[in-house]
C-alpha cells in the first residue's frame, strides 16, 4: 500500500492541520501515560524542522458532542510542550474564533493544539460544515492518527477531501508493519489472539486463519472454542451464539493445515476477585470458571512462538489485571519478547503486559491502534487511509479554504 507521504509535501511557511491521536489516559488533570504523544513526535519534529506552522487536532474520551471540562486538551498540550521543549498553545475551542486567531498568528516552526474535536457534534457525524471549518484553518492536511483511522469522522476523512492530504510517519509505520503480516509474511507465522469476547475478534480470526501457520487462542474467547469442540466450560464466560462460527474457523484451519492452539489446562476459580486459582485440565473445570490458560498451555504456546519467524499478538490470555490470573499472559509476553522473528503487538491490554514487564523495547512494532489494527488485519478498508491519495496520484490538488479565502 503506497500512499502519499508527508516527505513529498512542501510545508515551509504553510499552515498544516495534523490529525494526531492524543487520546491518552488522564488522572487529576494530568497525563498518566504519554506513549501516544511520543509516537507523534517524529512527524511533529519533521514539520517543525521544515518550517511548517503546525495545527494539531485530536479527540480525548467520549464527550459525545458536548464540552466536558475533564476532557479538555490543555494538559495534553502542556505535556507535548515539555517533550518538544517549546511553548504549545492550546486553543479554547475547536475551530472557532480562538482557534482561528491562534492559527493566524503562527510562525514557522510553531505548534498549537485545537480543543477536543469531539466537543463538536459535527466531528463524529463527519458533518461537511464542520470539516470545512477545520479545513479553513490550514493549507494542507496530514493524518498521523492510526488509532482513529477506522472512523470516518470529519477530522479523519471529511477534511482530507478539502485539503492536499498526506500520511504522517506514524501512520506509514503502522501500515508498513501490519501489511507485512498480510503480504507474504515469513513463516512460520504465529498469531496469538486473546481477550474476553470472541465477538470482538471473530472477523480477524476468520481473515487470518488460512494465512498463518498456527493460531493460538486464549482469554475468555477460548471458552467459546472449547464449547465448539464439545468441552464443558462450567461457569466460564462464553458466547454460545458464536459456537458455529468458531467451529467453522476450526474446520477452515484443519483444511488449510493450520494448527489451532486451544487450552489443554486452565486456571479456574469461583469468581474473578479470588486471589488464587486452581490449575486443572480442561475436562475438569466442573462448576467453576476459567480465568487464565494453565502453565502447560502457556509453555506450549511459548514453544510455538520461539520457532516463529513472524508473530502477531492481540489480547491477554487471562484476566491479567488480577495477579492470580496473569501467569499465562506473562509467559506469552516473555516468549514474544524473546522471539527471533518479526514481532507485532496490538491492543491495549497486550501492550500493558509487555510494558509492565519492561519488554516493550524488544518488540519490533507496537501498534497504537487497537480497533484500527484489527480492522486492518480483517482486510477492511480504513476510511482514514483510503482517503489519502496514492503516492503516484496525478489528480490536481484541491485548493484549500485558507488559500481561496472561503469561510466555513
Amino acid at each position: 500500500m503506497s500512499k502519499r507521504s508527508l516527505k513529498s509535501a512542501d510545508v515551509r511557511g504553510k499552515r498544516v492541520l495534523c490529525r494526531v491521536d492524543f487520546n491518552v489516559p488522564m488522572a487529576d488533570g494530568q497525563v498518566t501515560d504519554d506513549t501516544r504523544i511520543k509516537a507523534a513526535l517524529p512527524t511533529i519534529t519533521w514539520l517543525r524542522e521544515h518550517g511548517a506552522r503546525i495545527i494539531l487536532c485530536s479527540h480525548l474520551g467520549r464527550p459525545k458532542g458536548k464540552v466536558v471540562e475533564a476532557l479538555r486538551l490543555a494538559p495534553v498540550g502542556k505535556r507535548l510542550g515539555e517533550l518538544l521543549g517549546i511553548d504549545v498553545t492550546t486553543a479554547s475551542d475547536v475551530a472557532g474564533d480562538d482557534a482561528r486567531r491562534a492559527a493566524a498568528s503562527l510562525q514557522d516552526g510553531d505548534v498549537m493544539l485545537l480543543e477536543n474535536l469531539r466537543f463538536e457534534p459535527g466531528e463524529e457525524q463527519n458533518a461537511p460544515a464542520f470539516a470545512r471549518q477545520l479545513a479553513s484553518l490550514a493549507d494542507l492536511y496530514v493524518d498521523d492518527a492510526f488509532g482513529a483511522a477506522h472512523r470516518a469522522h470529519a477530522s479523519t476523512e471529511g477534511v482530507a477531501h478539502l485539503l492536499p492530504a498526506y500520511l504522517g510517519f506514524l501512520m506509514q509505520q503502522e501500515i508498513d508493519a501490519l501489511s507485512r503480516l498480510l503480504d507474504n509474511p515469513a513463516t512460520p507465522f504465529v498469531a496469538i489472539i486473546g481477550g474476553a469476547k470472541v465477538s470482538d475478534k471473530i472477523e480477524v480470526l476468520e481473515h487470518l486463519v488460512d494465512r498463518v501457520s498456527a493460531l493460538l487462542i486464549g482469554g475468555g474467547m477460548a471458552n467459546t472454542f472449547l464449547l465448539a469442540t464439545g468441552d464443558d466450560i462450567g461457569a466460564s464466560l462464553a458466547e454460545p451464539d458464536l459456537v458455529d462460527r468458531a467451529r467453522q474457523i476450526l474446520d477452515t484451519a484443519r483444511a488449510a493445515g493450520v494448527e489451532v492452539g486451544l487450552p489443554t489446562d486452565v486456571v479456574v476459580a469461583r469468581q474473578i476477585e479470588d486471589d488464587e486459582g486452581a490449575v486443572v485440565s480442561v475436562d475438569s473445570i466442573g462448576d467453576r470458571a476459567v480465568f487464565d490458560i494453565g502453565p502447560a498451555t502457556a509453555e506450549a504456546y511459548a514453544n510455538q512462538v520461539a520457532r516463529a519467524r513472524t508473530v502477531f499478538w492481540n489480547g491477554p490470555l487471562g484476566v491479567a489485571e488480577n495477579p492470580a490470573f496473569a501467569a499465562g499472559t506473562r509467559t506469552v509476553a516473555q516468549a514474544v519478547a524473546s522471539a527471533h522473528g518479526l514481532t507485532v503487538i496490538g491492543g491495549g491490554d497486550s501492550i500493558a503486559a509487555i510494558e509492565a514487564l519492561g519488554l516493550a523495547d524488544r518488540i519490533d512494532h507496537i501498534s497504537t491502534g487497537g480497533g484500527a489494527s484489527l480492522e486492518f488485519l480483517e482486510g477492511k478498508q480504513l476510511p482514514g487511509i483510503a482517503v489519502i491519495p496514492d503516492a503516484d496520484a496525478t489528480k490536481p490538488e484541491p485548493a484549500s479554504p485558507a488559500q481561496t479565502g472561503e469561510e466555513a
